[in-house]
């Protein structure tokens, strides 16, 4: 089998506030299943969906608002492997493959992480330079791209 057929397809938010450009401080969430572990909302594309009608939904579903516009989008797909005691539950998966979009939360945008199925117990918005302390460390190399990314073209 092809070894990226082994990468759940993904889309991932770096979220900023509506206070942004003024304010450069990117929304982070706590896992409910992994105590102090700190993420960006993200989830699985569905068989036939578009990645940004995926993003939408995702943010829906984790976050309680889809009420985002998109700054940005990462230019290519990002893979990370799981670590062996989460990839047992993620069968068939090794891994995912992301699409990563930076965006920012509109006025009337009211965050709820209390959904139909959370993720997440808690969300704080912290400095860009603060966001690889709090995150897992499999994740750590995909944000660190992302990060960089966004601030060379000046938009963190």
């Amino acid at each position: 089998m092809n070894k990226e057929k082994l990468y759940r397809p993904n889309v991932a938010a770096i979220i900023v506030s509506s206070n942004y450009p003024k304010v450069k401080e990117i929304f982070i969430a706590q896992r409910n299943d992994l105590e102090g572990v700190w993420q960006f909302p993200q989830g699985g594309i569905d068989e036939g969906e578009e990645v940004r009608e995926a993003l939408f939904r995702e943010l829906e579903e984790e976050i309680g608002t889809n009420s985002v516009e998109i700054i940005s989008e990462y230019p290519q797909w990002l893979s990370y492997d799981f670590p062996s005691k989460i990839a047992k539950n993620m069968q068939p998966w090794i891994g995912q493959r992301q699409k990563y979009f930076l965006v920012k939360l509109k006025k009337d945008a009211k965050i709820d992480i209390n959904t139909k199925h959370p993720e997440f117990n808690d969300y704080k918005f912290v400095k860009v330079d603060d966001v690889l302390e709090l995150s897992a460390s499999f994740k750590q190399d995909v944000y660190e791209k992302v990060i960089d990314y966004f601030k060379k073209e000046d938009f963190l």
